[in-house]
């Protein structure tokens, strides 16, 4: 068979998984697989389109294929591939970014179901190991994990010790939960090879703040390293922005800003959505942020 995939969302820095498992399963059995091409690639017998943000348009033109399949969280919670594709080996060989990376998910679900999120909608509220690290990785020198909550999932010192023995960088894509942290976990979490590891302060909870502070000490790593994903633009004020964002500075974190509905904020013209654009350049680029001791002072200079 031929089969053709098309990434609607095409960021050029990240890649989609699940094209990724796609063209492992089928090019083990034998199959041809290759971008599709509308102009020279002539009729393909399956077609996969994958999307996981809503705003990412679709396709403009024609498809030659005897058969269309779209999935990806854009087109709906439900949309999940057949378990021998699921667990099949990842075909790095579609990006040329990914050399000497790997991408994958140790577990699925989260227990917190918040309003921001659709991660416990689409994969239950119970985090559960799903792999284990050798279904996704073959000696690459980085490991960038996806898991939406790994310290919730009752396995965790097993896949922890899976990333200890792997002896590769490991980057945790989203936020780290820091009301589930323990001293075990912290001490586990030393030995990983980390160029940095985030946290996540989402909404205005002084109780995060507080487990922030309480195990600063545990954490082997410098302030740079520490980051907290500060979500911006969902339920609070720029007060209470500003409030976490000195909080998490002064108690030996580096924050960063996550505007909600970032592809609102990029694109907009309310004065709303441009200071969260001007909030987003103080913080995350650090030579500011280290320059201005406060976000006024900031915009004074930037006026």
């Amino acid at each position: 068979m031929k089969i053709g995939l098309i990434d609607l969302d095409n960021t050029g820095k990240f890649p989609n998984l699940a094209l990724m498992k796609i063209s492992g399963y089928y090019k083990a059995k034998g199959h041809e697989v290759e971008w599709y091409q509308s102009l020279f690639g002539g009729e393909y017998d399956i077609v996969y389109i994958s999307k996981v943000f809503s705003w990412s348009l679709e396709y403009p033109y024609p498809i030659n294929a005897k058969k269309i399949i779209k999935g990806g969280i854009a087109y709906g919670l439900d949309n999940k591939l057949p378990d021998e594709i699921e667990h099949h080996y990842p075909d790095y060989s579609l990006y040329s970014f990914t050399k000497n990376k790997s991408y994958g998910f140790l577990t699925r679900g989260c227990p917190r179901a918040c309003e921001f999120c659709n991660v416990s909608q689409q994969q239950g509220r119970t985090s559960r190991k799903v792999a284990d690290l050798s279904e996704f990785w073959k000696d690459q020198k980085e490991i960038i994990l996806l898991d939406p909550n790994i310290l919730a999932c009752k396995d965790w010192k097993n896949l922890f010790q899976q990333l200890i023995d792997s002896k590769a960088y490991v980057e945790f894509s989203q936020g780290l939960d820091i009301r589930l942290m323990t001293i075990e976990k912290a001490e586990y979490l030393n030995k990983i090879k980390l160029k940095m590891v985030h946290f996540a302060w989402d909404q205005m909870d002084n109780k995060i703040y507080e487990k922030l502070k309480e195990f600063r000490k545990y954490f082997n790593f410098q302030n740079r390293q520490l980051g907290v994903y500060v979500l911006v633009n969902f339920n609070t004020t720029l007060e209470e922005d500003l409030e976490r964002i000195y909080k998490l500075r002064d108690a030996g974190y580096t924050p960063y800003v996550m505007r909600y509905k970032d592809y609102n904020c990029k694109n907009a013209k309310l004065e709303k959505g441009d200071i969260y654009n001007k909030l987003a350049r103080y913080v995350n680029r650090k030579h500011f942020f280290n320059k201005f001791k406060t976000f006024e002072e900031y915009l004074k200079w930037a006026h």
